[in-house]
């Protein structure tokens, strides 16, 4: 990219398991980071929560860390870091007190499953009634439902609605109202792409839907402002490690990455963080998938720029499945320690491990799924366990690309996310693929995608810049198909079954 006048652009990453600030350079380069990972709470079976406190403070915690970093590396952030851009977990929902700016429960993670499908029998259209408006099934996924809960579980929620004191937001609204100032004028917005995420926007008009929020009985008094993903939103006020400066772009974590990954048109990206999604941008086109993919938001590059579509394949469990390795069942002791203990064995030994946790999301959008180990024999050791746990996040990415190439057409596979470092699993996604798969160099491109979009909001970086590329360098590193033909199609066959062993597992008694 050209040169300019110096310049730093901050990046907030706030995601499902923890949160992050990376200072880059003009040249993308990263020159201060800082990670914190934070709690999770598990209530009941299949129930997620968050914090929201905690939340803010790991992202003060981050700032401040990275801000010291760069400083104690020679950089004069201080003066010139110019914007900050906003990624962020998505459809994880929390309803918090305009008044006193405290939550008022805590926020209700995107895979949580304590929400019912009951609504569905209650529309004329079943799961698919709001489709057309939303792009979106009716799915415990989703923020609406969420929203619900609380709205029906949650006297102190009733309340504050009925009273005028209650605000909605996703991550990103929380995040934008207290960087912003909270109970002392804070911004209550969210971006487009996130807005998408909840079942509540018209994705033609990007406005909140009218005839949605009254069919659901939300009031619209407690939903945010909807922005685009690159333009200043307000700047941020005392008592953050940063004040002062900007925040410019906002977008939900999946599509900062296409932005980072400089995903055009037919091009699509595949995200392994604590599940994995995979997005393929339609350009302005809206298509409707007939293949149990779902119609979103790709990107809206600022207020008048042309909104770009995508189908989207969205896995609950991936990286998640290894955490579970290491925190509930002590095989490892970090999640690196995965690709080691696989490699002991040359195959996971006919083990199939299938991570519905909480349901099945793409293709199969079933909420009485459960989570199966099967195979197992007295030959079965943790090896063949540890790679049955890698394979089943690339049996779960095949699945949904095979819908969605039945859906629009779609290039190589491009690839990012921390799990993506992992030699092993690219390996085992190129085989089961039968296709290459492509990893950049910088494999944190949600937070590059983020700052980007900061930084093209004031005139750091310009679109063509951002895109010239097409998201690929001479650094990617390409990963192709070693696997037979024959086996590869054994493997695709046994893993449908062992899918299939999964469904009307939730209401097994305990």
């Amino acid at each position: 990219m050209a040169k300019k006048e110096v310049a730093f652009i901050g990046a907030i990453d706030q995601g499902t398991t923890s949160t992050r600030f990376i200072i880059y350079d003009q040249d993308t380069k990263c020159i201060g980071s800082h990670q914190v990972e934070f709690t999770q709470f598990y209530p009941e079976a299949g129930w997620v929560e968050h914090n929201p406190l905690e939340i803010l403070e790991s992202v003060k915690i981050c700032m401040a860390k990275a801000m010291d970093k760069a400083t104690a590396d020679g950089h004069n952030v201080d003066g010139l870091l110019k914007a900050v851009g906003l990624t962020n977990q998505r459809e994880t929902t929390l309803i918090w007190s305009k008044s006193t700016g405290l939550p008022l429960y805590n926020a209700i993670v995107w895979m949580d499953v304590r929400t019912t499908r009951k609504l569905e029998k209650e529309f004329s259209g079943g799961r698919t009634h709001f489709v057309d408006t939303c792009g979106l099934p009716i799915s415990t996924y989703f923020s609406a439902l969420k929203i619900l809960w609380l709205l029906e579980n949650v006297d102190a929620v009733k309340q504050a609605v009925k009273t005028g004191d209650a605000l909605f937001g996703t991550i990103d609204t929380w995040l934008i109202w207290n960087l912003t100032g909270g109970i002392n004028g804070g911004l209550h917005v969210t971006d487009v792409s996130n807005a998408s995420r909840t079942m509540l926007m018209n994705i033609k008009t990007l406005d909140w839907d009218k005839a949605t929020l009254e069919a659901l009985k939300i009031s619209p008094g407690i939903l945010p402002k909807i922005v685009s993903n690159s333009e200043v939103i307000g700047k941020i006020e005392k008592g953050w490690p940063i004040t002062g400066i900007p925040i410019a772009g906002c977008l939900g974590d999946q599509h900062a990455a296409m932005v980072g990954q400089a995903c055009r048109k037919g091009e699509a990206k595949s995200t392994y963080g604590t599940g994995a999604f995979i997005l393929l941008n339609t350009g302005e086109e809206i298509v409707k998938s007939k293949h149990g993919l779902l119609t979103t938001l790709a990107y809206k590059l600022g207020p008048n720029a042309p909104t770009n579509y995508a189908l989207e394949g969205s896995i609950a469990i991936a990286g998640a499945a290894v955490q579970w390795l290491r925190d509930s069942l002590g095989i490892i002791k970090s999640a690196k320690e995965i690709e080691e203990l696989a490699l002991k064995v040359e195959s996971a030994g006919g083990v199939y491990f299938v991570p519905a946790f909480n349901g099945l999301f793409a293709p199969w959008w079933r909420d009485d799924a459960r989570g199966v180990c099967i195979g197992i024999t007295r030959f079965t050791n943790r090896s063949h366990i540890a790679r049955a746990v890698l394979e089943s996040m690339c049996f779960q990415v095949k699945d949904v690309l095979d819908s969605m190439h039945k859906d629009a057409s779609q290039k190589d596979l491009r690839v990012d996310g921390g799990a993506t470092v992992n030699n092993l699993l690219m390996q085992i996604q190129a085989d089961l693929l039968g296709s290459p798969v492509v990893r950049p160099a910088d494999i944190e491109t949600t937070a590059l995608g983020a700052a980007y979009a900061a930084g093209l909001a004031i005139g750091v970086w310009k679109e063509g810049e951002i895109f010239a590329s097409g998201g690929t360098s001479k650094t990617d590193t390409t990963f192709r198909p070693n696997l037979e033909e024959s086996l590869r199609k054994k493997k695709l066959e046994s893993w449908g079954k062992a899918v299939e062993r999964t469904f009307d597992l939730a209401d097994l008694s305990i």
